[in-house]
């Protein structure tokens, strides 16, 4: 955590290329969603005072490829909640490397209850 942010750094594998030294965009999506997913979870578990997150699943997210991805390191992620309603979480994050923002991300994200199928699964 850096503040408010839920922060990460991740290191692709050439198996995560989308072309020789570029991250695949989808690769870049999965991250995205996963990591503002997570932050959502860390973040109503918090404001609700639990000990353990409540499960959540993404309900939207957008991701914007503002630029290439260099294979060349880590790559570093960092979110935030921006809106937090009952159990919604709207999120923002975003993936940086190289030392530059090359996509953004903005999702909402739901606490699930049993009976949902997504209900603890991981």
């Amino acid at each position: 955590m850096e503040g408010e942010l839920i922060v990460a750094d991740w290191t692709p594998e050439e198996h995560h290329q989308a072309f020789p030294g570029v991250l695949n965009g989808g690769i870049i999506g999965a991250l995205l969603d996963c990591h503002c997913n997570w932050t959502a979870a860390y973040h109503l578990m918090k404001e609700q005072g639990v000990a353990t997150p409540p499960c959540t699943v993404t309900a939207d997210y957008a991701i914007v490829l503002k630029r290439p991805t260099p294979m060349g390191g880590p790559v570093h992620l960092s979110a935030k909640p921006v809106e937090i309603q009952g159990a919604r979480v709207v999120v923002e994050g975003t993936l940086t490397a190289g030392g530059k923002v090359t996509a953004t991300c903005r999702g909402t994200f739901v606490a699930v209850k049993e009976g949902h199928p997504a209900y603890h699964r991981w």
